[in-house]
C-alpha cells in the first residue's frame, strides 16, 4: 500500500505561491485558513496530501490551488512566446499570477512558435511531461495547416515514406500521414517534435506555411469551447487520453 505523502502546512502553501512561510504563519494564526470548515492555526503542523484537499483547504474564503502534480490545457493564441524570458506576451503571462510562483514550476510540455496556436500541454510534473515528449513514446501531434501556394499532389507520399530529410540534418522523419482539406489546406499528424518541424517539412516541397494550429495531442483534442487564451485543468480521462492511441503506455 502507497504511503500517502505529507508536508508542513506553510512549505505546502509558499510552494504553491501563496506568501513567504513567515506570512502563511501569521495567515494561519489570523483564521485565515480553513480546514474542513474549522480554523487551521498552527501553519507547522503537517498535513496529508489526499486528492480531496483541494476541497478541504480554504485560504481566504478561496479552495486551495491545485496540488504539486498537475497539468493544464492551454488554447495557445497567436503571438505569445513559450518562453520565460524573452520579450513580448509569453504563456506564462496567461496563468493565474499565484501560479507563476510555484515551485516545482510549472512549465510547457514542448513548445509552439510564436506564430503557431491551438492545443499546448503545461504541468510542474517533470515525469509526465518527459513521458509524452519522450521520442520513444511516439506521441501524435496533429495539425491544421494553411499554405501559401496549391500542393503539388505528392506531399502525402513523401511525408508518409519516412525518407524526407530536413534541411541541416543527418537522419530521415519518421512517417507522418498527411489528409488533404484543400487546394492549400491540409491536416498533418507527426510523431516527433523537431524544430520547426512542420513548417520545414513543407518547405522541403517548396511550399511556405502561412497558419499553422494544433489540434490534438496523442488522444487528447483541443475543445471546441476553449477560447484563445483560456486554461483547463487536465482530468485522469484527459490524461489518459493523450495515450489513448496506441502509444506512451
Amino acid at each position: 500500500m502507497t504511503k500517502t505523502p505529507t508536508s508542513r502546512l506553510d512549505r505546502l502553501l509558499a510552494n504553491l505561491g501563496y506568501a513567504s512561510r513567515r506570512e502563511i504563519q501569521l495567515l494561519a494564526r489570523n483564521g485565515r485558513i480553513r480546514l474542513d470548515g474549522a480554523p487551521f492555526l498552527q501553519a507547522d503542523t503537517r498535513i496529508a496530501l489526499t486528492h480531496d484537499l483541494e476541497a478541504r483547504l480554504v485560504v481566504d474564503g478561496e479552495a486551495l490551488d491545485p496540488l504539486p502534480g498537475f497539468a493544464l490545457m492551454l488554447n495557445k493564441p497567436l503571438g505569445v512566446t513559450c518562453s520565460r524570458k524573452e520579450a513580448g506576451p509569453l504563456v506564462y503571462d496567461l496563468l493565474p499570477p499565484r501560479w507563476r510562483r510555484r515551485d516545482p514550476a510549472i512549465s510547457t510540455v514542448g513548445r509552439l512558435d510564436k506564430d503557431t496556436s491551438g492545443l499546448l500541454l503545461m504541468t510542474d510534473d517533470g515525469a509526465l511531461l518527459h513521458r509524452i515528449i519522450s521520442p520513444k513514446h511516439h506521441v501524435a501531434k496533429r495539425y491544421r495547416v494553411g499554405l501559401a501556394r496549391p500542393m503539388t499532389g505528392g506531399e502525402a507520399e513523401l511525408f508518409a515514406a519516412g525518407t524526407l530529410m530536413l534541411e541541416g540534418e543527418d537522419k530521415p522523419l519518421a512517417p507522418a500521414e498527411l489528409e488533404i482539406v484543400g487546394p492549400q489546406e491540409a491536416i498533418l499528424q507527426v510523431h516527433e517534435g523537431r524544430y520547426h518541424q512542420v513548417r520545414r517539412m513543407f518547405a522541403a516541397t517548396g511550399n511556405h506555411v502561412e497558419t499553422l494550429h494544433r489540434q490534438h495531442i496523442g488522444g487528447l483534442a483541443l475543445p471546441a469551447d476553449l477560447a484563445p487564451g483560456a486554461i483547463r485543468r487536465l482530468t485522469d480521462a484527459d490524461l489518459a487520453a493523450i495515450f489513448a492511441d496506441g502509444s506512451g503506455g
